[in-house]
């Protein structure tokens, strides 16, 4: 540090302690001014200085304090003090001007701030001494007029702080002035102490920008541990070092490979990938990509977006990508993307259009990292950050540190979010084909126990066929045994034997009918036979039958009323299936019948979707047929609930298979109802079967 300052802050600090703010300024002295008067000069100008620098409550207005005094000390119309070397993002200022200079002060602060002038005085550490701006071609460029810069005389100076250039000093006057030796060295002289305050208002700068960097970790580390969405935790990260390095905008974008096994770009390529706008960040007053729609209403906001492009059609994130982990630095491109890039894809114009390089030509651009391997080993490149400022801005190496460590956290943040995503589609995906094999076991279960209950049921109904068959088989043949023992009696009557020859024809025609329906079931089941087509006269066939079955009735009292249309009804079907139809159900009915009842054989025509049908249904009263019994009545070998323990109701429980097989075999259908009767405990039972009018034997 400077001796100077030290020792005129060790001299004037008991005086000054109680003059905060309330100094006189002191006057120039004259060309002609004595050396004695040169250095009082100074010396006052140093105890001020010191003075101010001492008393000043707030680092903020510093400079500013001091740029007044100076102005003032100078009787000049112009002070301007500029914290920060050119090559800096952001110099700040600090400036003062008479009452005299004209109006527009920050326009005028920004002319000089680009003049030629200042720039050749920033980087000079002796004194610059400009009588007329004017008067110089060289200093006096194309658009610099008077008119919009009013100062015509300017003297400057570097300022430095332990030999390194922190900034600058420059007064000015609206007229044309000639610097003399002792402004010139009295100029140098107040530089040595601006430049000291420059340094504590840097420092200052430094430690509040060290607390916004740390804030900004601090704040996505926090996120990270509180269990964010990755979304929201993008968010913050992107928001807290936009806002801490005060540029106009800044990006997230994420990478989404073609190759999902892809994980290294070693090999310097540029792979199949699609870039997405995954989080966006931008100042008050700044235009957000089109198409985004803002998350909130505050100051500064963040968007999000789902605008996407490849990444081989946007020469920044190709060139981030290749030169991974290092960022790629630009502080002044105006025209990256379309001087280097022709738009020939849509893709290409929605990153030009995310970028827009001619509002944001300054821009940063850090990977985001995934380590594979171990910390040292190249690691997958999982996306970017992005910082972008509307004018020329030179990024400083503790900036991108600085991006470096929040863009860290940011891909530890995207590792752990993916990694859990895996895990959780992992346990999913197990929990799933757990599910599907405890389903696949309980269909198993289901299925072998039904196969069980229908082995069983298939057991029962074996059981049940060999007993009925047994019975059906050993009556016939109890009967015929007995005959033939009574045939074999000597001197038999004649009447004896005729009853004895009666009884065996019975039997026999029972055990070969019984061996005729088993065989018609067995050729109905396996295969149609072939259909014999003829026209029948149903009338006649019905009346012929139930001739037949009222004298078989008689012993039982039971009554066949048939009811049928007084015209002739022709049929156009298979004889033998008709007749095997009505012939069991007219049997069926005379088995479960009550004694001394009713059965009523109708039939009718009918038209059914444009098809004649002719409907025939035989109604009788006696047992019913249960629900549950109607789901099998039909199949073979099944039979009623307990009647096969009822002797008095002989069968095999064929007949109704033998009747639906028949009727299905000539294109009809049959149905079964069954209810009971009021005030009786009768059931009424109906079968209905349904046949065309005309049998199509080509029809299957």
């Amino acid at each position: 540090m400077d001796v100077a300052p030290l020792a005129a802050r060790a001299i004037i600090e008991p005086v000054t302690s109680q003059m905060i703010g309330q100094v006189e300024p002191v006057l120039l002295p004259e060309h002609s001014a004595s050396k004695m008067q040169y250095q009082t000069a100074r010396n006052q100008l140093g105890r001020q200085i010191t003075q101010i620098i001492l008393s000043s409550p707030n680092l903020q207005t510093l400079l500013p304090t001091i740029a007044r005094a100076l102005g003032e000390m100078f009787e000049v119309d112009v002070c301007l003090i500029v914290d920060g070397v050119r090559d800096r993002a952001t110099p700040q200022t600090a400036y003062w001007c008479s009452t005299d200079y004209p109006a527009g002060l920050p326009a005028h602060q920004m002319l000089l701030l680009g003049h030629p002038a200042l720039r050749g005085i920033m980087a000079n550490s002796s004194p610059v001494a400009i009588a007329d701006i004017h008067a110089s071609e060289t200093l006096m460029p194309v658009g610099w007029r008077g008119e919009a810069l009013p100062i015509r005389a300017v003297l400057g100076i570097q300022t430095q702080f332990q030999f390194q250039a922190n900034g600058a000093l420059l007064v000015g006057r609206i007229q044309p002035h000639d610097w003399t030796e002792e402004e010139k060295e009295l100029l140098k002289a107040a530089s040595e102490m601006v430049a000291l305050a420059i340094s504590q208002v840097q420092l200052q700068q430094q430690g509040r920008t060290a607390a916004q960097y740390q804030s900004a970790i601090n704040q996505t580390a926090m996120a990270i541990r509180s269990g964010y969405d990755l979304n929201q935790i993008l968010d913050m990260a992107i928001a807290g070092v936009a806002e801490a390095l005060n540029v106009n905008r800044g990006l997230v974008l994420l990478l989404k490979y073609a190759n999902p096994l892809f994980q290294s770009n070693s090999l310097k390529r540029i792979p199949k990938a699609t870039v997405t706008v995954a989080g966006q960040w931008y100042a008050s007053g700044e235009q957000a990509i089109p198409n985004i729609s803002n998350s909130g209403a505050k100051q500064k906001a963040t968007a999000k977006s789902q605008k996407s492009f490849l990444l081989s059609d946007c020469q920044v994130c190709g060139d981030a990508f290749i030169q991974a982990p290092e960022p790629v630095v630009i502080n002044d491109r105006q025209n990256i993307l379309s001087e280097e890039l022709p738009i020939s894809s849509d893709t290409q114009s929605v990153a030009i259009e995310i970028f827009d390089p001619e509002a944001m030509p300054a821009m940063l651009v850090v990977p985001l990292l995934g380590t594979m391997g171990g910390a040292s080993a190249q690691g997958t490149v999982l996306g970017f950050l992005v910082l972008q400022n509307a004018s020329p801005r030179s990024w400083q190496p503790e900036e991108i540190d600085f991006v470096k460590s929040i863009s860290a956290i940011a891909s530890t943040s995207i590792i752990t979010n993916q990694t859990s995503r895996q895990m959780q589609n992992l346990v999913e995906e197990r929990t799933d084909q757990v599910q599907r094999m405890r389903e696949v076991q309980a269909k198993l279960y289901e299925k072998t126990r039904q196969q069980v209950d229908q082995l069983r049921h298939l057991n029962q109904l074996k059981d049940e066929f060999i007993d009925n068959l047994s019975d059906s088989l050993r009556h016939p043949l109890t009967k015929m045994k007995l005959a033939i023992d009574g045939l074999r009696r000597p001197e038999l009557p004649i009447e004896k034997q005729a009853f004895y020859i009666n009884i065996l024809e019975q039997e026999y025609n029972k055990e070969k009918n019984l061996i005729d329906d088993l065989l018609t079931l067995q050729k109905l089941e396996s295969h149609k036979p072939a259909l014999q087509v003829q026209k029948i006269d149903l009338k006649q066939l019905i009346q012929g039958l139930a001739d037949s079955f009222e004298e078989k009735w008689t012993d039982k009292g039971l009554t066949l009323e048939v009811d049928l249309p007084t015209r002739s009804l022709m049929i156009q079907t298979d004889l033998d299936s008709l007749s095997r139809t009505l012939e069991e159900l007219l049997t069926n009915a005379g088995k479960y019948s009550g004694a001394n009842t009713t059965v009523h054989l109708r039939a009718s025509t009918q038209v059914n979707q444009q098809v004649n049908q002719i409907v025939i249904s035989l109604t009788s009263t006696g047992r019913g047929i249960s629900q549950e019994e109607q789901t099998y009545i039909f199949d073979p070998f099944r039979r009623g609930i307990g009647v096969t323990q009822d002797a008095v109701v002989p069968g095999t429980g064929l007949g109704l298979a033998l009747v639906k097989l028949s009727v299905h075999h000539i294109n009809g259908a049959i149905a079964v109802s069954s209810c009971p009767t009021d005030n009786t405990m009768s059931w009424e039972t109906c079968f209905t079967i349904t046949l065309p009018h005309f049998l199509d034997s080509t029809q299957p």
